[in-house]
């Protein structure tokens, strides 16, 4: 099936980053033809035909639109069968909702006053027309949570949006890298080897939780327990709370890595305690690697959390109720954690993924020999 993706650049490390990666790499070995509709500064693909769109990359209100027609009219003009969008912009058979809702995003960071900013706005206007569907046929939400909330923001019908799981590379996140690649990590951060470790991994350290993560470190019982920050951010207002904390030497930034897999390898658990989070791939890629998960309910990835059993989901985001939850993973039977964990994020691969999608792609397309 020849299909037409937009989406903006993308490198091969990050959550949605990693998502959009996997997506692509399955859809070609399942014998799709894929274009990637984007602008320019997108890495190559392997298997994957990349058209560059001229857009302007700044101001942002600027970029979002000119992508957004530009867009429009490149797969307007391909003869694809299904044209699918990662992206809010006019013209696509199926929206893949992976950063949720802008309005559920305001709301949740209790940002009303952002609403009379010209780009949020605009972004709110352009959701509408999507979740109305004006400019999509079909919504895909990535979990029963987003589902729920496009439903109730925008009145979608629930037969109109479909919940597909994103996919994670369960040989790259293994637990077998605890033993091989953990014990190395360690040593270059300089974390002792009997030091519980708590991996924080992600970008937009307000929206993820950062602040009461540290806040429960400092409440927790084990004053020599470690927490390892990976993610792309300032950390200057981070590192002033650690300080204020107390528990400044008990924090290790890192920033980005693309070798994220190293990290899992050498955590105890892995904190997501997020205000808004559709999904979280850091929740299958910790799972994957055998890793327990302290979610937040907030997030989409919470729906895989079965509370004692491979982890556990913290009701409110602060640093009290998270500082209980860590000690009580700290006291738990580490082996039957992990193993859960692993069994948990088996049946997500980006085969089972791109199964769900074609699924769609044969009722939506436009070609009626897939009918």
């Amino acid at each position: 099936m020849r299909l037409a993706l937009i989406c903006r650049p993308f490198v091969f490390y990050g959550g949605v980053e990693t998502a959009t990666a996997g997506l692509l790499g399955e859809l070609v070995r399942q014998g799709h033809q894929v274009d990637l509709i984007t602008t320019r500064g997108q890495p190559p693909v392997p298997g994957v035909t990349v058209r560059e769109l001229a857009v302007p990359s700044q101001p942002s209100l600027a970029r979002l639109l000119v992508f957004g027609i530009a867009a429009r009219w490149a797969a307007r003009g391909g003869r694809y069968d299904v044209v699918q969008g990662h992206e809010r912009c006019p013209g696509q058979d199926i929206y893949r909702a992976g950063e949720g809702t802008h309005q559920g995003y305001l709301a949740a960071m209790g940002r009303r006053r952002a609403k009379v900013n010209p780009y949020h706005r605009t972004v709110m206007l352009m959701e509408k027309q999507i979740f109305s569907l004006r400019w999509a046929r079909e919504i895909v939400a990535i979990s029963h949570a987003g589902k729920s909330e496009i439903e109730r923001l925008y009145a979608t019908p629930p037969a109109k949006v479909t919940v597909v799981y994103n996919g994670v590379d369960l040989d790259r996140f293994h637990p077998g890298n605890r033993e091989r690649l953990g014990p190395p990590t360690r040593a270059e951060l300089a974390l002792s080897s009997g030091a519980w470790t708590v991996l924080f991994v992600g970008s937009g350290f307000e929206r993820k939780g950062l602040g009461p993560l540290l806040e429960g470190l400092g409440l927790m019982e084990d004053t020599k327990a470690r927490l390892v920050v990976a993610g792309k951010g300032s950390t200057e207002r981070y590192r002033s709370l650690s300080a204020r904390l107390g528990i400044l030497d008990r924090v290790v930034w890192v920033g980005p890595r693309a070798d994220v897999e190293r990290l899992y390898a050498l955590a105890d658990v892995v904190a997501l305690p997020a205000r808004y989070e559709p999904f979280g791939n850091v929740h299958l890629e910790a799972l994957a690697s055998g890793v327990p998960v302290l979610s937040s309910a907030a997030a989409g990835g919470a729906e895989l959390i079965r509370d004692g059993d491979n982890g556990v989901v913290a009701a409110e985001v602060t640093g009290r109720v998270i500082g209980r939850l860590l000690d009580r993973l700290r006291e738990s039977n580490p082996e039957r954690l992990r193993e859960r964990a692993r069994a948990t994020a088996c049946g997500f691969t980006h085969a089972a993924q791109v199964e769900a999608f074609t699924r769609l792609y044969r009722r939506l397309s436009r070609n009626m020999a897939f009918h």
